[in-house]
């Protein structure tokens, strides 16, 4: 096994905050900023989500006294509320804002996680094909012909 420096936690959480600064500076994230800005400017989205959080509260309360055809009215109005938000464009764009930052940093995830694993595996002279580390106890073969 070849020698490679050793890291410590902090320097790992240093490098972390960098890759977190650079991310928060990409196209996706500056898009989803400018996005939640206009829907928090913007009177008719935070009308309609004033009114959600009314019709849920409601709901709530109707169902913590039994009465299932007021949760079902009241369900009934929160669901076309609900299409009348997310039929505005704006809500559609931060919608789609906050998929695309996530699969970013699902993305950035993935490939620290496969990264990782992969160095663990070549590092303990295992297969990256099989994915299987090299540090196990050996098996010795059945057939007695080889020891």
């Amino acid at each position: 096994m070849e020698q490679t420096n050793v890291f410590t936690q902090k320097e790992i959480l240093d490098k972390a905050r960098e890759l977190a600064a650079m991310i928060a500076r990409t196209n996706e994230v500056d898009f989803f900023k400018r996005a939640e800005l206009q829907i928090k400017h913007n009177e008719r989205v935070q009308d309609l989500i004033d009114t959600l959080k009314q019709k849920q509260k409601q709901m709530v309360m109707f169902e913590s006294i039994n009465k299932p055809e007021l949760v079902k009215k009241v369900e009934d109005e929160y669901n076309q509320l609900h299409e009348e938000l997310d039929a505005i464009p704006i809500v559609t764009e931060f919608k789609q804002s906050q998929v695309d930052v996530n699969d970013l940093l699902q993305m950035v995830t993935n490939v620290i996680t496969n990264t990782v694993s992969e160095r663990i595996i070549l590092d303990t002279g295992g297969n990256p094909l099989t994915g299987k580390t090299g540090g196990g106890p050996e098996k010795k073969k059945s057939d007695g012909c080889c020891s």
